[in-house]
């Protein structure tokens, strides 16, 4: 009898571990629990955004200009749209967009810094589906002014900027972590538009400055020189930008070698550094730190672009993609608004100013990586 005991004891727990063993390593990204699907989850921050006002980088402040994470969010939006053929919501994109030609012009920034110009990814990408030459035109101007030393900046600054551009980078240089998103994205588009290899070329060169310039060993970045610390959404605009970067670009570039190394480097890095409950910290490598979920979501995107890819080896970081996507979406309130996202934050060589950071809910920073995980995994 207690051989029966130990023997049914045994087994249980075998079978129990064997349980948890495949939960852990479950490779699906396919199939998903009731509710947390990339369409239904996609759909609800879709509809959100769709009926937010602009949103100022600091509110309560009223915008003065359109700022990066409505631009990050509209961008999201636009590709969950298109992967589930959704003709309504991509109307309801482009209606949102058109007063910037009319009665809201005063929103629409000025393309001189790297955080203003990623504007014109959105009207690039409206372009490709309504083919209005007015889009085309504002989208091109932002890419164009990247490379385009404007006439009126200050005159201290012109031989600064020019050098830049006698390294054919672009005179908004200057070595943030975050602009390998900001300066990529709307140079990719560009080259899908137009066709011409110069706009790709130039995304990839600055790239692979930026890499030879701020990569850390471990293949993470700091936020800045003087910001020595793994802030995780700084290097989550990272992780996005070269998975974005990598799939415009042809195998036979000359950059591409050294972006996917680059590339390849963190992502084994950031495995090494997901917490248990398949997410990262504000500070990735630091445990005490606090869940941050805009950051993860940018992780997890990138994890799930190499997988769907080939990048990545689907055994060792589908699991890891999974895990971090069910994790995400219980930090997802019933009005489609993410918590726990770290609120807009400047470099400062201060440990506890990182950890000090507030917490918010429904900031687009954290919305706009949630778009474009469920697109990815729907792609």
């Amino acid at each position: 009898m207690k051989k029966t005991i130990l023997s049914v004891l045994f087994l249980t727990m075998s079978i129990l571990s064997i349980s948890g063993l495949y939960a852990q390593k479950n490779t699906d990204l396919k199939n998903w629990p009731k509710g947390k699907d990339p369409q239904t989850v996609g759909l609800l921050i879709a509809n959100r955004f769709v009926e937010s006002p602009h949103n100022s980088f600091r509110p309560p402040v009223p915008p003065k200009s359109i700022t990066y994470p409505e631009v990050c969010v509209w961008y999201g939006a636009i590709k969950f749209a298109e992967v589930t053929n959704n003709k309504v919501l991509l109307q309801q994109l482009e209606q949102r967009f058109l007063p910037f030609f009319d009665d809201e012009k005063h929103l629409v920034p000025r393309p001189y810094h790297v955080d203003y110009s990623v504007f014109g990814t959105i009207p690039l990408e409206l372009y490709k589906h309504n083919k209005d030459q007015r889009f085309y035109d504002m989208g091109m101007g932002f890419a164009n002014a990247q490379w385009t030393l404007p006439i009126d900046s200050p005159e201290i600054k012109k031989k600064e900027y020019q050098k830049f551009l006698e390294q054919n980078l672009t005179w908004q240089t200057r070595y943030w972590i975050d602009d390998m998103y900001m300066i990529t994205m709307v140079q990719s588009k560009a080259y899908h538009i137009t066709g011409d290899k110069k706009y790709i070329e130039r995304a990839a060169h600055e790239m692979v400055i930026y890499l030879d310039t701020i990569q850390r060993p471990n293949g993470l970045f700091y936020h800045a020189p003087d910001a020595p610390f793994f802030w995780g959404r700084g290097n989550g605009w990272m992780a996005a930008g070269m998975s974005e970067l990598l799939t415009s670009l042809d195998k036979n570039n000359k950059d591409h070698y050294t972006i996917m190394t680059s590339y390849l480097k963190m992502m084994e890095s950031l495995k090494k550094y997901q917490r248990p409950d398949g997410l990262w910290g504000q500070l990735i490598e630091k445990p005490e730190s606090w869940v941050e979920t805009s950051g993860s979501a940018m992780f997890a995107y990138a994890m799930i672009m190499g997988v769907k890819n080939g990048w990545l080896d689907k055994n060792e970081y589908a699991p890891l993609a999974r895990k971090a996507w069910l994790a995400l979406v219980d930090y997802i309130n019933e009005d489609g608004d993410i918590s726990n996202v770290c609120e807009g934050t400047n470099r400062r060589n201060d440990y506890q100013y990182y950890l000090d950071r507030k917490q918010k809910t429904g900031d687009m920073h954290g919305q706009a990586p949630m778009l474009w995980c469920a697109w990815a995994l729907l792609k």
